[in-house]
């Protein structure tokens, strides 16, 4: 049983690498103009010429774009058929927040900012956001375009998988988690940790194990919990979590150590077959 489980960590994990080699499409040939989906004015953008935007364009390995109201691009793609095509502002799971939650006297924490797309979102609609990433070259990302949309954010690099997590930092009343617990080398005790910082809410999008998946278990603080391991590719690509194997939970035990943590109402709003698996959105909140 252990040697089948190793062959098949070796080749999930080759499998992943040869992905990583296969990928194309570089930012810079991708056209600057031309682009009518998303469009919206960039206060610092849009007076920008031709040639400005382009350079700023390549000082960065920009993953994922969008489009001032000139139809011009700010920022690259990943690859062909990821993050190809303008991201709109604000994302549609940050609109159900703001209904869910009123966000515009709330100070909402963003965990996994990646380049800023999403923090500029919140903070449009929210009275105050904080912003961190576990990528320095993210936390530069996320505070240039920021500046550039006119937003001024808290942004700095952390590793969310710290325990004890530094509540002084991190405490806000809600928690924008968004592709991020899936990537974690111990979710189990990081969602421990959310009700010592969170005071009001949480909305999580992630990836999860079906129960037929989750063969693997991990103890914390003598219990046991199953997951379904997943290689990662860590630092060295964007889109994997900072190291070499993540575990996925079953939703059951999300839900449940949510509300252990203080977190008495959790609602699944969505469910959805992705690519890598099944995925969820939910809302928790203090009861």
């Amino acid at each position: 049983m252990r040697v089948v489980q190793v062959l098949r960590t070796g080749l999930s994990r080759l499998g992943r690498t040869l992905r990583i080699q296969a990928r194309g499409t570089a930012p810079s040939a991708l056209p600057l103009a031309g682009y009518s989906e998303h469009r919206h004015e960039i206060p610092f953008i849009d007076p920008l010429s031709d040639a400005d935007l382009t350079e700023l364009n390549q000082l960065f390995r920009w993953h994922a774009f969008t489009v001032d109201s000139h139809g011009r691009r700010f920022g690259g793609v990943a690859w062909a058929g990821k993050r190809d095509r303008p991201q709109k502002i604000p994302d549609p799971r940050i609109v159900l927040m703001h209904e869910r939650f009123q966000l515009r006297d709330k100070h909402v924490l963003e965990f996994g900012c990646f380049e800023g797309i999403h923090t500029i979102g919140l903070a449009r609609l929210a009275g105050r956001v904080t912003a961190v990433d576990g990528r320095i070259e993210n936390v530069a990302k996320t505070i240039v375009r920021s500046a550039l949309y006119g937003c001024s954010p808290r942004v700095f690099k952390y590793d969310v998988e710290t325990v004890p997590a530094n509540a002084g930092l991190l405490r806000a009343d809600l928690l924008h988690h968004v592709g991020v617990l899936y990537h974690l080398t111990d979710p189990v005790r990081h969602l421990r940790e959310l009700g010592r910082y969170i005071r009001v809410g949480v909305m999580l999008d992630t990836h999860v194990a079906t129960d037929e998946e989750a063969t693997q278990s991990y103890e914390v603080e003598g219990r046991a919990f199953a997951y379904k391991a997943y290689q990662e590719l860590g630092h060295r690509d964007v889109f994997s979590g900072l190291y070499a194997e993540s575990k996925w939970l079953p939703l059951g035990a999300i839900v449940e150590l949510l509300k252990e943590t203080g977190f008495g109402s959790v609602e699944v709003v969505e469910t959805r077959q992705e690519r890598n698996g099944p995925r969820v959105l939910l809302f928790a909140s203090r009861t």
